[in-house]
């Protein structure tokens, strides 16, 4: 499913600088800071080929990389909308990327019990990332060092380092692909079959990351791991470079897009799916949410009649990304348990 950006507060605009995601004691009444988008660099960088094949685990302030580790030529920079989102519906009238349906939460938690009977599921994972950039020309558009800070923000946003907890997912970086495809770099989602079916590589426990530009309501989207066995080569997640760190998105650019979609691909559903109704999104310590987070509130809570406040701060969720901070130790369990199901068996 998409991650989706979503409306932003007037105080939160009037709001800036850089800063780590906000805890609770730092953060401003009802939203956080919101960094200007950087200035766009000569035309010349290099695209978001950009990937590396070291897999260090940088330390949380990697992924505030200077500006102009990611961007474009001034012309091709796009403010974020409004209201675009993490996945899910297209846009104008086109259909949009293949998503969950409600009643999925419950059959995968079902399916999970079967397909576990037996089975202990890793403590640790380390899931090898090819990296996959579409260019639309021979100007590209992300540096090689922007990739390896997406890859770094992986690492310490699954490693706990901005709070929550250690997921034990951790992410290597075996190579990076760069396709020069205008029509695959406009429109991902329409020529999502064509551009995978040329692309992917490995198999169920191989990530996939393409790196495009998607329309302005839409951060990103991804499989998800009970769909593998039906189709193979549409395996992977796919964000737009304007989200990866220091990209041009300024309410989401530290890579949390793909943080969260790569949790969609790891098995985790949205933390409002379902709404206030069960199963939730299957998870028992994250509480039951009735509405996407917008913006950086404090004290959200959609479902009073349950127990816990929403979990607005959880990257599974829609807030900006300087508001997102943590997975939670039920949703480290689910992934690994996700991968011991879906992504590193026979069955799979």
């Amino acid at each position: 499913m998409a991650r989706r950006a979503t409306a932003v507060s007037l105080a939160c605009l009037l709001a800036a600088g850089f800063v780590p995601p906000l805890r609770p004691a730092a953060q401003a009444p009802g939203c956080a800071t919101t960094p200007p988008p950087p200035a766009p660099a000569s035309a010349g960088h290099a695209p978001a080929s950009t990937a590396h094949a070291s897999a260090a685990h940088p330390p949380a302030s990697v992924v505030h990389p200077p500006a102009s580790a990611v961007h474009a030529a001034a012309s091709a920079v796009h403010a974020a909308p409004a209201v675009p989102m993490r996945a899910g519906a297209g846009s104008a009238g086109r259909p949009g990327p293949r998503s969950p349906k409600p009643q999925d939460v419950a059959m995968v938690m079902a399916e999970l019990g079967e397909r576990l009977s037996g089975v202990t599921p890793p403590s640790e994972i380390t899931v090898p990332t090819r990296v996959h950039v579409i260019s639309p020309g021979p100007v590209r558009r992300v540096t090689d060092s922007a990739v390896q800070a997406q890859i770094d923000a992986l690492n310490s946003a699954y490693g706990g380092k901005f709070g929550g907890v250690d997921t034990g997912v951790r992410f290597r970086l075996e190579g990076v692909s760069v396709k020069e495809e205008p029509s695959w770099f406009a429109d991902p989602v329409g020529h999502e079959r064509a551009m995978k079916s040329a692309l992917h590589t490995g198999g169920p426990g191989t990530l996939n990351l393409y790196i495009a530009q998607l329309s302005e309501l839409m951060l990103g989207f991804a499989s998800y791991p009970y769909w593998y066995a039906g189709a193979p080569a549409l395996d992977g997640v796919v964000i737009d470079w304007r989200s990866l760190p220091g990209g041009a998105m300024s309410d989401y650019n530290k890579g949390f897009t793909g943080v969260h979609e790569i949790g969609h691909w790891l098995g985790l559903f949205h933390t409002f799916e379902n709404g206030c109704k069960a199963p939730g999104d299957g998870i028992d310590d994250t509480a039951p949410e009735a509405a996407p987070t917008e913006g950086c509130p404090q004290g959200k809570d959609t479902c009073p009649g349950d127990d816990g406040r929403d979990p607005a701060h959880n990257y599974m969720d829609y807030a900006h990304d300087r508001c997102m901070w943590e997975f939670t130790v039920g949703q480290a369990d689910r992934m690994r348990e996700m991968w011991a199901a879906y992504r590193s068996t026979p069955a799979a």
